[in-house]
């Protein structure tokens, strides 16, 4: 008996029954859109904090034109790593390790080859690499979280059989031209499933979501700075990928048995758990987050310049004349007004005598001056 027949519930979650649509010869891939709306999330909430900190608007897109490619590849580079064997060895193509569009774009590779990408941008912009770090944090973890639909669309990364009311139906996909099974560009003829399993990626959705209120909430609560909100958002997201690794029923590599990216998360758990605990400061001053001025900023900083060289152009001689007359004329004082020395003796100042005595040299300055 099957596992969808043995379950005692009739409805369960469905499986896509494609997850690649055809605009002529144009394949429109399911996987990809959600990769590139969790991006699109990503920097659109991470823009509006970065601007909330002090930093300014466009900051985050520089920085996404390189974190974004730099992740991309270290994702890919870290899975076929990883799981080798689909790739390279008997039967097997090496070309088939550069379609990302089949899936298989890990995290760990996205985030270290990410934030090398992430450096570049900011050192270009000036900015802080740890508060950009804490800004983008959140969005980051929902942007995986938006990823992971593309998962159900192609009808991986889920665990084992399992009769459990949310289990996900699994079903058969061919290629319609030539009847041959292809899970990933197939479509699903017979809307029967195969088995139902559990979601695993769904379970991951939910646990990042969770992770993102957690970020949010601990940011605004502790106006937390110098990498500890991103730190708090790997721990938090390796916390749960750990139990959920060892649900999934894919293949993957192994290590004594458990699977690869088990010992990956714990270790990277730990290092986020001690940076945590070293790191302190309070956040930093947005002042820092301005960064270096952008091309459209340099306008207003010459347009001075240019008005003080037509002020100081050459004047002809009857304006020099002029100018001087109108000098002297200010500095000769009216005849009708007493000079501002010579006041009457009733009308002198208290300190006056006082201002004359400090004003006049003593003998021990006509001294030091002989």
């Amino acid at each position: 008996m099957s596992a969808a027949s043995a379950s005692p519930f009739l409805a369960n979650i469905p499986s896509p029954p494609q997850g690649v649509w055809y605009i002529g010869p144009i394949p429109l891939r399911a996987y990809a859109l959600c990769i590139i709306a969790g991006i699109v999330l990503a920097v659109w909430i991470s823009n509006r904090r970065w601007i909330a900190r002090g930093g300014r608007e466009g900051t985050v897109v520089d920085v996404a034109v390189w974190a974004v490619p730099f992740g991309l590849i270290g994702g890919r580079l870290y899975h076929v790593a990883t799981d080798w064997y689909k790739y390279f060895g008997p039967d097997k193509n090496p070309l088939d390790a550069l379609k990302v569009w089949e899936g298989g774009l890990g995290i760990w590779g996205a985030v270290a080859l990410g934030a090398v990408g992430a450096w570049i941008g900011c050192r270009q912009r000036g900015v802080p690499l740890p508060a950009f770090a804490d800004t983008v944090a959140p969005g980051l973890v929902l942007a995986q979280a938006v990823g992971r639909l593309g998962n159900w669309f192609n009808q991986e990364l889920y665990g084992g059989p399992t009769t459990v009311p949310w289990g996900l139906e699994i079903y058969r996909r061919i290629d319609p031209e030539t009847g041959l099974a292809d899970p990933i560009a197939g479509v699903a003829v017979d809307p029967t499933p195969i088995t139902v399993v559990h979601p695993t990626f769904l379970y991951e959705l939910v646990w990042n979501v969770g992770v993102f209120l957690l970020v949010l909430w601990a940011d605004r609560k502790f106006r937390m700075g110098h990498g500890r909100v991103f730190a708090l958002y790997v721990a938090g997201y390796t916390a749960g990928r750990v139990w959920i690794e060892m649900m999934r029923s894919d293949e993957a590599t192994h290590i004594l048995g458990i699977r690869i990216n088990v010992f990956t998360s714990l270790l990277v758990f730990l290092a986020a758990v001690i940076y945590l605990l070293v790191v302190r400061g309070k956040r930093e001053d947005p002042a820092l987050l301005a960064g270096k001025p952008y091309p459209e900023d340099l306008p207003s900083t010459v347009e001075p310049k240019s008005d003080d060289s037509k002020s100081e152009e050459p004047k002809s001689d009857d304006s020099k004349s002029g100018d001087s007359k109108t000098t002297e004329d200010e500095a000769t004082p009216d005849s009708n007004t007493e000079p501002p020395g010579e006041t009457s003796p009733d009308q002198d100042s208290p300190g006056s005598d006082e201002d004359e005595a400090s004003s006049a040299p003593s003998d021990k300055d006509a001294k030091s001056q002989s």
